[in-house]
Parts: C-alpha cells; sequence; structure tokens
C-alpha cells in the first residue's frame, strides 16, 4: 500500500549555510535565495496536503536545512541516524524531541555505525540502504536489524560515485522509478518500471512523490517529460542555492 503523508518537518536555512559541505564547485550558495527557495519548498508540500513543522534555523550547524538525513522516519517507527559527516554529528540531538512528539517508537542508530538517510530509500515496508562514504555498513547493518524487530526488511546498495542513495534515485510508488548513474546497470532494480534520467540531468533525480504530486527541481525539461507521461500532476521548483551544497528536493523534509 502507498503512504499518505499527513506531515512533515523542515528546517530553515541557517546563514551558516555558506559554510556547507560540498564535493561540487558550483560557487556559494545566496542566504537570501535560499530563504526564498525553501518559502516555496514549504508552501509545495502544503499544496500537497501536509501539515508542515517549520523549525527555526541552526547555525552551528551550516547542513542543518537538509533534516532527512538525521532521521528515518517509516509509517509505525522513527529512527534516528548517526550522520557519517562529523560536521554533522550534532544534528540528531537537534530532531529528537521533534520527532518525539509524532512517535512512540524511536529507536537509533549508535557508534561505531554511521548512516545519513539520504542513503535510504524505502519502497513499501522494504528499505534500500546505500553503502557511501557518509553510510557504513555497520550503520546498514544495524538500521536493518531494527527494521526487522519491527516487521520491516532492508537490503544494501554499494555506492562507487554519488554522495548519497537518493541522489541518483527516486521511488514514485505505482512501481516507478527514477534512475540514473551508476545505478542504472545494477539488476537489483530491473524489477522497477525505470525511468532513466540522463548525465545532463542527473540532478533531477532526486524528486520525490508526495500524496500523487511529485516534486522536481526546475529546469529539467527531459525529465519533467518523462514524469508528466506517468500522469502525476508536477510541481517544479527553484533548488539552485540548495544544488550547491549537493541537497536535493528529498534532504530538505521528514515526509510521514
Amino acid at each position: 500500500m502507498k503512504p499518505i503523508y499527513r506531515h512533515a518537518i523542515v528546517r530553515k536555512p541557517a546563514r551558516s549555510m555558506v559554510h556547507g559541505l560540498s564535493a561540487t564547485d558550483m560557487g556559494t550558495p545566496n542566504y537570501e535565495r535560499a530563504m526564498h527557495q525553501h518559502a516555496a519548498y514549504v508552501k509545495a508540500l502544503q499544496s500537497c496536503g501536509l501539515e508542515v513543522e517549520v523549525l527555526e534555523a541552526d547555525e552551528e550547524h551550516p547542513d542543518s536545512c537538509f533534516v532527512e538525513d538525521v532521521a528515518l522516519l517509516t509509517p509505525s517507527l522513527a529512527i534516528l541516524t548517526n550522520p557519517g559527516a562529523p560536521t554533522r554529528k550534532g544534528e540528531t540531538k537537534k530532531i529528537m524531541d521533534v520527532v518525539a512528539k509524532y512517535y512512540d517508537a524511536v529507536e537509533r542508530i549508535n557508534e561505531p555505525a554511521t548512516i545519513e538517510a539520504g542513503d535510504v530509500m524505502m519502497v513499501g515496508s522494504h528499505f534500500y540502504i546505500g553503502i557511501s562514504e557518509r553510510t557504513n555498513l555497520a550503520g546498514a547493518t544495524q538500521l536493518i536489524g531494527i527494521l526487522e524487530t519491527h516487521g520491516m526488511t532492508g537490503q544494501t546498495v554499494m555506492l562507487d560515485l554519488f554522495l548519497h542513495l537518493k541522489t541518483g534515485l527516486a521511488y514514485l510508488e505505482h512501481n516507478n522509478l527514477l534512475i540514473s548513474g551508476e545505478f542504472v546497470d545494477k539488476p537489483l532494480f530491473t524489477s522497477f518500471n525505470r525511468i532513466e534520467v540522463g548525465e545532463q540531468e542527473s540532478y533531477a533525480a532526486n524528486c520525490i512523490w508526495v500524496n500523487e504530486k511529485v516534486l522536481i527541481p526546475k529546469g529539467f525539461s527531459e525529465t519533467k517529460s518523462k514524469i508528466k507521461q506517468l500522469n502525476y500532476p508536477i510541481v517544479e521548483l527553484e533548488m539552485s542555492e540548495f544544488q550547491k551544497l549537493d541537497g536535493g528536493l528529498s534532504c530538505l523534509s521528514l515526509r510521514f
């Protein structure tokens, strides 16, 4: 059964985002423009029927607007992660009390395991977990153990190039999977209806399905056309300032 989301948690960008992590050289993000784009993102989630809790900026943590990485929210269980980036370790503590308002069951990933939820893709009650620079095998093993205890399953996916699993994959429900780059030839994903995203539009592989609408980054016409052929209503959003920090649409919210 496909999930029906009712809530989202987001965090406003911090002025310190100009010091955020980035593996690419796309320039320094503009804070004012990022705030405008973030506000539009919140409105888009609300237009999908979500009640959005907007957390204040966390200046201590430049990447803290990417709240997806610090918690994995399933329909019945919340799991607090342990980010692999040292500068992001403290973000989990900042989200604990917020998550506890919505979930009775809260678990957590503990050292030496690391995991960022950008490496986790939920498909029903099954979870694909990327092994990356940010998520280690110990983290994936801990997560799978927690999931199995609660009647869910998980499996690992090795990453060679992408920062996170969901940098190159987006599950749009109904067995539809946006797929790009190193994942295109992986036999693991052959059972899906795969919509390939070309190298020039690889950033657009990070889209989000929200209650039958699909939110996509603006400026990627080929990917937009492919998604439109699947009969999803599409919401386009400017993401330029978050792209400079390797962040995508899924990174900016916890949806549940």
